[in-house]
Parts: C-alpha cells; sequence; structure tokens
C-alpha cells in the first residue's frame, strides 16, 4: 500500500470504483500471535493462566488466576490507541500500559459526553439572533466540529462518531436553511450519544434527526395523491437501504456475497420494496413546538425562528408543523418490504417502528456494517473472518441483544488481526490516514488551541488551499469515498484489494495537503488566523534531532517510521545546528520540519 501511495503521489491517479460491498479474494492471514496479546474471537482479552508449581499445572481447588493483556512497549500502546483514538499522548501509553487494553478501552467508552456540539455553539453566541446572521451561514458548523474534534475530551467516542459520521452521511454542505450550523451540530451530538448504544436506537435518531430529513427528502414527504399522480418521495427509502442497513446484494455473515444458481449476486431489494416503504417515511416534518419568531437585525421585515426545531425528531403531528394542520400527510397505504408487511390504515409511528425493525434484524445488517467500521478504523481489506467474527458480536453480544454498538467496537478494536504485530509488516495490512484524521491528530498531538475561543477554522474541502475532506463536508451521501474503491494502474488493482482513501489522492490533493499543512504547522498566527499548537514539549527537546524525532514518531505513528525515513529525516534537521542555546525562533523551524517531514512520508500516511 505505500508503495502505491508512492507512486500516486507522483503521478496521480484515475478512477476504479467497484460496488461497495466487494470482498477481495484474499488468503487467510496466517498471524503468530505475540505472547502480550490474546487472540480470541469477540477479542476478550482476559485469559486463564496456569498457577502452581511443579509441571504447570494448577493446584487442586485453586482457581486460575485472569490475565489482563498489556502493551509491553511505547510503539505497542500508541499503536492500539491509534486505532481507537484521535491522538495518543505520553500518559495514556502510561496508562494503558499498566492497566491493559480492554480496561482502558472500557474506561474510555465509559466517560460520559463532555460539552456538546449544541452546547459550545450556545455558549459561544452562535445561536444568537445578531447583526452577524449565524441563522443563516454554515460556518459555526465547521467551528464547531474542528472543536469537538481538536479540543475535547472523549477522543475514542469521537473517532468512532467521525466514522459513524462516513456512514450515516449527512453533509454541511446540502443543507440550506435557517440555524443549519444547529442542525448538523446536533447531529454530530446524536451520532455521539449514540455511538457505544444501540444501532436500532441510532438508526431511528438518525431517521428522524432535522437535519437528514432534510438531507434525503423526509422532512415534508406527502403521501400519494391519486388525483394529481403525486407518489411519495423514495430519497430515504432506498438510501436507507443501500447505504444505511443492508447494502445492494445478500451477504454471508463475513460478507462475502451470496450466490445464486448462476453464481450471480442476489439483490436485497428490489423497486417495489423501496415504492412500499417510501409511504412510510410520509408526514413527517420539523416539529416547532414553542417557536419563537424574532425579527433580523439585518432585515427587520424577516422573521426568524428560534432554533429550537432543529435540535428535536421531526415529528408526524401536523398540529406541531411550522403551518399547523389538521390533515395528516402520512400514507394510509398497506406495505409489503422485504417480506414485511404493515396493513393499511397502520398508524404512522407504529408503522416506522416495524419497518426500522425489520430493517435492523435484516441478516445483512451485521457484516455490512462491520465491514466498513472495520475499514474506517482498522484496514480496508479484512480477512473474512474478521468480519465474520465482528457481524457475530453485531448478532448477539453474548448477552443475546443484537446491534450492542460498544460491543461491536470493541469487537474491532480488540480483534487479533487489528492488533497482532504480523499487520506491521503485511503488504495487505492497514489504510491510508484520512486528510482530516491527520489534521486533527496534528492539532491534538501538539497542544493547538484557539486565540479567539472559537476555533476559526472553515470548510477545508478545497484540493488546493485545504485539505481535500473537512469533516461533516461530504460531497455526497456516499461519503468522501466508496467502500469498494480500487485506485487504477497500482499493485492494489492487481492485488484485487480495495483502498477506499485513496478516491481522495490525486495530482492536486497531495501538494494541497503538504502545502496545507506546512502553512499550519509553523503558522504565526494560526490556522484560520487563530488555531495555533505550541509544541511545548518539543521545543523543550528542539537540540537533540534524535530525540525530538523519536518523540514525534511515536506520538504520530507508534514508530511506524522506517529506519531508512527517518534517517532521511535527521539529515535534514541536522543540516542547521541548533543548540540549548538556540533562540525560539531557531527550535521552531527545526520542530516545525520534524513534524511536517514526518507527516508527509508515506509510513506515516498508511496507518497499520
Amino acid at each position: 500500500m505505500k508503495e502505491a501511495l508512492h507512486q500516486i503521489c507522483l503521478e496521480g491517479a484515475s478512477e476504479v470504483d467497484t460496488p461497495d460491498d466487494v470482498v477481495p479474494v484474499l488468503k487467510e492471514a496466517t498471524h503468530t500471535t505475540s505472547p502480550h496479546v490474546y487472540a480470541l474471537p469477540a477479542a476478550s482479552l482476559l485469559v486463564a493462566a496456569c498457577g502452581g508449581g511443579g509441571g504447570g499445572g494448577s493446584s487442586a481447588g485453586t482457581p486460575p488466576t485472569a490475565q489482563v493483556a498489556k502493551p509491553s512497549t511505547d510503539a505497542e500502546a500508541a499503536r492500539f490507541i491509534l486505532k481507537s483514538s484521535l491522538s495518543v499522548t505520553e500518559a495514556e501509553i502510561t496508562n494503558i500500559k499498566s492497566i491493559g487494553y480492554e480496561p482502558w478501552l472500557n474506561a474510555q467508552m465509559d466517560a460520559p459526553v463532555n460539552q456538546t456540539g449544541v452546547a459550545w455553539l450556545s455558549s459561544r453566541g452562535y445561536d444568537q439572533i445578531t447583526a452577524d446572521n449565524f441563522f443563516d451561514n454554515e460556518y459555526p458548523g465547521d467551528y464547531m466540529i474542528w472543536n469537538q474534534l481538536m479540543s475535547e475530551a472523549n477522543g475514542v467516542r469521537k473517532r468512532v462518531a467521525l466514522a459513524l459520521s462516513e456512514f450515516f452521511v449527512v453533509s454541511l454542505t446540502g443543507l440550506d436553511f435557517s440555524w443549519r450550523a444547529q442542525a448538523i451540530a446536533f447531529y454530530w451530538d446524536q451520532l455521539n450519544s449514540n455511538a457505544f448504544g444501540n444501532f436500532r436506537k441510532l438508526l431511528e435518531d438518525v431517521t428522524l434527526n432535522p437535519a437528514m430529513g432534510y438531507y434525503l427528502s423526509t422532512r415534508g414527504n406527502r403521501k400519494e395523491d391519486p388525483r394529481t399522480g403525486r407518489v411519495p418521495d423514495e430519497n430515504y427509502a432506498r438510501e436507507v437501504m443501500q447505504l444505511f442497513t443492508i447494502g445492494l446484494y445478500q451477504l454471508n455473515n463475513d460478507g462475502t456475497r451470496k450466490l445464486d444458481a448462476n453464481n450471480q449476486p442476489i439483490e436485497t431489494y428490489t423497486n417495489s420494496d423501496v415504492t412500499n416503504l417510501a409511504r412510510v417515511f410520509t408526514g413527517y416534518n420539523w416539529d416547532f413546538t414553542g417557536n419563537v419568531r424574532t425579527p433580523s437585525v439585518s432585515d427587520p421585515n424577516r422573521m426568524i425562528n428560534s432554533t429550537g426545531y432543529v435540535l428535536r425528531p421531526m415529528t408526524i403531528d401536523p398540529t406541531k408543523w411550522e403551518f399547523p394542520s389538521t390533515t395528516s400527510q402520512h400514507s394510509t397505504l398497506e406495505v409489503n418490504f422485504l417480506g414485511t408487511n404493515i396493513p393499511a390504515n397502520t398508524d404512522g409511528t407504529a408503522a416506522l417502528k416495524t419497518a426500522l425493525d425489520a430493517l435492523f434484524n435484516h441478516a445483512n445488517v451485521g457484516p455490512f456494517f462491520a465491514k466498513q467500521m472495520i475499514q474506517r478504523l482498522v484496514t480496508s481489506n479484512p480477512s473474512t473472518a474478521y468480519v465474520d467474527r465482528v457481524a457475530r458480536v453485531f448478532n448477539n453480544n453474548g448477552s443475546g441483544a443484537r446491534g450492542d454498538l460498544r460491543a461491536v467496537f470493541k469487537a474491532i478494536l480488540l480483534d487479533d488481526e487489528a492488533m497482532n504485530s504480523a499487520g506491521l509488516t503485511a503488504a495487505t495490512f492497514g489504510k491510508v490516514r484520512e486528510p482530516m484524521l491527520r489534521f486533527v491528530q496534528w492539532g491534538r498531538t501538539f497542544g493547538a488551541a484557539s486565540t479567539s475561543g472559537n476555533w476559526r477554522i472553515g470548510n477545508l474541502s478545497d484540493l488546493v488551499s485545504g485539505l481535500g475532506q473537512s469533516a461533516l463536508r461530504s460531497p455526497s451521501v456516499f461519503n468522501f469515498f466508496r467502500p469498494g474503491y480500487v485506485p487504477a494502474n497500482t499493485a492494489i488493482a492487481t492485488n484485487s484489494l480495495v483502498a477506499p482513501e485513496f478516491q481522495l489522492i490525486n495530482e492536486s490533493s497531495t501538494p494541497g495537503y503538504v502545502n496545507f499543512m506546512t502553512s499550519a504547522i509553523g503558522s504565526t498566527n494560526g490556522v484560520g488566523g487563530d488555531v495555533k499548537a505550541a509544541y511545548t514539549s518539543e521545543l523543550a527537546i528542539a537540540h537533540d534531532s534524535t530525540a525530538l524525532l523519536d518523540r514525534i514518531c511515536l506520538l504520530l505513528a507508534a514508530n511506524q517510521i522506517t529506519d531508512a525515513t527517518k534517517a532521511t529525516i535527521k539529515t535534514a534537521l541536522d543540516a542547521t545546528t541548533v543548540t540549548q542555546t538556540s533562540t525560539t525562533a531557531e527550535k521552531q523551524r527545526r520542530v516545525y520540519m520534524a513534524v511536517l517531514l514526518v507527516m508527509a512520508s508515506p509510513d506515516y500516511l498508511v496507518q497499520k
């Protein structure tokens, strides 16, 4: 993968896309389990250790001692944390080496949500009606998400929420209504709050979310009208199946496609299923309960609604809409989809429950969701056995519960395939780090802070002047890249592999990323004239290029920078002498160079 990255960085990339759920025919990796990592399904990290003396057997009546798997080196600790979270610190490395992988992960998952995105916007006054017209602007939404990702606690929860935002996609770019920044913040907050909850609840929250309602047309979706020929909008009905639950083709539990008698893939749904399911998603609109209308400061003739309607689920009750009505717009026709029947005249709320239950319980959901979350967090080409193990946990968390996301993400992160050191050298293991994740990692690692407190980092989607990717700014509901994307004319394609994030890499985005990070890393005024890293620990050892490089390589790449790359970087650093008595500016230049050269190296760009 790193060789392919070198090639694309130099030559650009042609684009080839394969269907989302294609699973390459890979040889199952044979892992040699490290002595401190325990390989087992569902990734429980408790093992029974033999006690007693003599021949190594346990004494009669003496219970076995439970041992917890722990990283034995700083690099192992950092590698695990960097897959699980947005960054790693020395304190976290010390902690996880002391208490072990699973206890550390449990503690992170147990931590309560810190300040929500909605609360942060309010704390900065972005929910006020002023001459700034915040209600008509997107940029507070950008400020909110960069603040959430760069400065707040809950790194593991937010890493998972960001992965979920690339599965259940709503893009701020596609929202065009008053208080859109608050709407995207509420959507983000729901992903955050549900990250370790249950998939079924998350699916319903996403379905009724006001931003999603606008983005995929359920808001204001009306029932059929035989007189005019109007039929329900099918947008959400199609996407909730294709993208959010079951995918296009029937899957085995290991993510491979089921085949019919002619050796062809079997489609999961038909146009009739879409048309029928669309009836369920009619009759919903924003809930304006308690709404207050206030004149705009810049245009007193324009009345602005309060923020409440974008901060609560949509409602099927027409008396609560912006323009109240006593006439329901929910279809009362019979619904038949995927073998599920919803009788005619079923109450809208009951119909929604039946439909979402049917989708949630479909056999495809476990492997479809599991594989994509593995791709987002661990590796682009997981083995079928890895997908199967995680999907089994989705199907049953061990206590009879389906869709337990906490159990699912633990299974992903604690699986032997994710943790085993064999992955460090396996050519088919790993993934390209997304540009937005690299930027967030930089900010969290080196103490970035906002001078104004407003985190004035805007939309970074531009390929030339930005990162080519910006959180919650997907160009479409299909995310920034497809799960089955294959970069043409590369070793990845030759070996029938996929590399989703490579869809972001081309002749414009590659230099664009380096140029943006050059500016961000060494900016005098900070990104957006506001956000600047402190580099406190790095400046203290800037005179020692070896120590400086060791620290940066550990925290950014879990020591996965090769000796050859480190030697090249060290030579560049040592070209200018820096001593303990050098000026702050001289020390800063060395630190900036070290960070940039590591973050531009293929060794860093590919997470192993």
